[in-house]
């Protein structure tokens, strides 16, 4: 495989950083310099409408959207935002990410979060994980991680708390299966 790109980190039952234990990552960029990716179900006990008061940014206190809890979405710069979002094009720094995902780190798209102009689905973190050159590689070899291709139901469908599960049974198997120990033949 040359690339993780448009792919699911599943954390493995025996990865106990706090900042990845029981994760799911949505990998957004991997190439020879390192791989970012932006972690889906580490909900925060700040909503999108707590994070949009702080911000001053008018919202409906009523819609869905502003109940949805803001995501710890990595360890790196957890003061910037990433939105994950089915694709809606005309904001500043969007990067489409596969047919139907995402990626916009502008202000613009937190004015449309809680209004009809805003995308279907999305996921609001706050954070990224970030590996260096070789560092993920490493990382799966030594068993901290399950890879599975992006499901874009698993991000946008399954709560939080179902992610993980989720995702592992893609796989076909469930987490209890799973050996702590690692193997390599």
């Amino acid at each position: 495989m040359d690339t993780l790109q448009n792919h699911l980190l599943i954390a493995m039952p025996t990865l106990e950083d706090p900042n990845f234990r029981r994760s799911v990552t949505y990998i957004c960029e991997h190439n020879a310099e390192g791989a970012m990716g932006i972690v889906i179900n580490h909900p925060m006990s700040v909503t999108v409408a707590d994070l949009l008061s702080q911000l001053q940014i008018e919202f409906d206190p009523q819609s869905k959207a502003a109940k949805a809890q803001v995501c710890a979405g990595g360890p790196v710069q957890n003061d910037r935002g990433f939105v994950l979002h089915s694709p809606q094009a005309g904001y500043v720094s969007s990067m489409q990410l596969n047919n139907g995902l995402m990626v916009t780190t502008s202000k613009d798209i937190l004015q449309n979060l809680t209004t009809a102009e805003g995308p279907a689905q999305f996921i609001l973190a706050l954070g990224y994980a970030g590996w260096s050159a070789g560092q993920l590689e490493q990382e799966i070899a030594d068993n901290s991680w399950l890879v599975i291709p992006a499901d874009n139901r698993i991000i946008f469908e399954l709560s939080h708390a179902e992610k993980w599960q989720g995702a592992t049974h893609q796989l076909g198997i469930d987490v209890w299966q799973i050996s702590p120990q690692a193997g390599h033949a």
